[in-house]
C-alpha cells in the first residue's frame, strides 16, 4: 500500500536510438541512476534490502522503442514538477530523455497495469502487396509452447499509413493472465504474409515503437 506521506511523481520519457536495445532490467537501472544524479529526495523502502521507491510501466521487449514511456517515483518531500523536470533532464541520456513530470494520486492504478492498451508503429523494409494477420500465434514460455488467439489481444487491426505505405500501426491489449508481445505479433504477421506471397522473402522490421498507452476507459498517458 502506498504511503500517503509520500509524493507520487509520474515521469514520462522516451526510449529510442541505441538505448532501445536495453532490456527492461537495464532500463530500470539506467533510470534509477538518472534519479540519483538528479538529486531528487526519493523515498527508500524498508526491510533487509532497502531500495529506491520507484515503479515502472509495462516492459518493452529488447529492440522496441517508446515515445511515451513512464515511471512513478515516490518522493519524501514535495518538489515542484518543473524543478523535477529540469533536474531529471540534466541527468538523463538523450535516448532516455525526460518529456514531462507531474504528480498523480495514490489511488491511481499501479504503473505496471495503468495503461494496458498500447499502440505501436512499425516500419517495414518493403511495401507488401497484401498483409496477413494470423488468427493464432504460437509462443514459447518456459520451454512450453502456447497458442494465443490474436483476436483476444488485437484492439486495433494493422493499418498502413497512406503517405508512407511501409509504415503501419496496430494496438494490443495486455491481459492480467498474459499478453501478446508486439515483436512476436508483427513477426508472425510477416511470416504469414511472406507465406501467402504477399511480400518478398526478405521482408523484415526496420523499427518498432510504442507510440501510445491508454487505460481501458480510454485515458491516455499524456
Amino acid at each position: 500500500m502506498a504511503d500517503p506521506r509520500l509524493f507520487r511523481l509520474r515521469v514520462v520519457f522516451v526510449k529510442q536510438g541505441r538505448l532501445a536495445m536495453l532490456s527492461h532490467l537495464e532500463l530500470c537501472r539506467a533510470l534509477e541512476r538518472a534519479v540519483r544524479r538528479a538529486g531528487l529526495p526519493y523515498a527508500v523502502s524498508q526491510g533487509f534490502s532497502p531500495h529506491m521507491r520507484i515503479a515502472f510501466g509495462a516492459a518493452l521487449p529488447v529492440g522496441v522503442g517508446g515515445t511515451h514511456e513512464f515511471f512513478d517515483l515516490f518522493l519524501e518531500n514535495y518538489v515542484a514538477p518543473d524543478k523535477c523536470f529540469d533536474a531529471l533532464k540534466a541527468a538523463s541520456a538523450p535516448d532516455l530523455m525526460v518529456q514531462s513530470c507531474s504528480y498523480v494520486g495514490h489511488s491511481a492504478p499501479a504503473a505496471s497495469v495503468a495503461f494496458p492498451v498500447c499502440t505501436y508503429r512499425v516500419e517495414l523494409s518493403a511495401v507488401p502487396s497484401c498483409f496477413v494477420t494470423p488468427e493464432e500465434v504460437t509462443v514459447t514460455r518456459k520451454k512450453k509452447e502456447k497458442i494465443l488467439s490474436v483476436a483476444e489481444f488485437l484492439v486495433e487491426p494493422v493499418r498502413f499509413d497512406e503517405e508512407t505505405p511501409s509504415v503501419a500501426f496496430f494496438a494490443l491489449e495486455a491481459k492480467p493472465e498474459g499478453s501478446l508481445r508486439p515483436d512476436v505479433f508483427i513477426k508472425s504477421c510477416i511470416e504469414a504474409t511472406v507465406a501467402s506471397e504477399g511480400a518478398p522473402a526478405d521482408l523484415h522490421v526496420l523499427t518498432l515503437t510504442r507510440i501510445g498507452q491508454r487505460s481501458l476507459s480510454g485515458e491516455e498517458l499524456a
